[in-house]
């Protein structure tokens, strides 16, 4: 199989996004799968991140076809540890579990740290998306106890309002001071 390919979104992704994120096997550890009207507003903010600022969430295509999304995101909630830059990922079912998650993030995050110059990139989950926390520290990024919040954009109360907070920073320069 062919790596991954990020990039921007088209028109013809709209349909298959807006799958994606109806699907509760997919939004099991977000609050509620997306209507369609969601998923359109989704794609269409994703897609004027990446055209205003180069880089965001993009569409990840696996041979041809839309597998997920795959990038980096400035949350749009005030979060403890803010301001930062987190990686994130979403693929269709039939596309996890293959290292297709694992091979864009690696993308997405050599792209903040090469391009985008970023010092540190975060991730961050539900306690109970083991899948996710596997990925990120496969990802090389390590748990920050400390770190662990209440989610601002879920109900206190609600079972996902706990996250769990990973780090990464950018690696030394090769031959550089340490």
């Amino acid at each position: 199989m062919k790596p991954p390919r990020l990039r921007q979104w088209t028109n013809a992704d709209l349909e298959p996004f807006t799958k994606m994120n109806a699907d509760p096997a997919v939004m099991r550890h977000m609050l509620s799968p997306l209507t369609a009207t969601e998923a359109h507003e989704l794609m269409t903010r994703l897609q004027s991140q990446i055209d205003q600022h180069g880089w965001g969430v993009w569409a990840v295509e696996v041979e041809g076809e839309f597998a997920g999304m795959v990038g980096l995101n400035v949350p749009r909630w005030p979060l403890p540890f803010s301001p930062c830059t987190e990686v994130l990922w979403r693929l269709q079912t039939k596309f996890q579990g293959q290292g297709i998650a694992h091979a864009a993030a690696i993308q997405a995050i050599v792209h903040g740290f090469e391009n985008v110059r970023l010092n540190e990139i975060v991730a961050f989950t539900t306690p109970s998306n083991l899948r996710s926390i596997r990925l990120m520290e496969r990802l090389g990024f390590s748990r920050d106890i400390h770190g662990d919040f209440d989610h601002p954009a879920v109900p206190a109360g609600h079972p996902l309002r706990r996250h769990v907070l990973y780090r990464k920073r950018k690696p030394p320069l090769a031959g550089g001071p340490t």
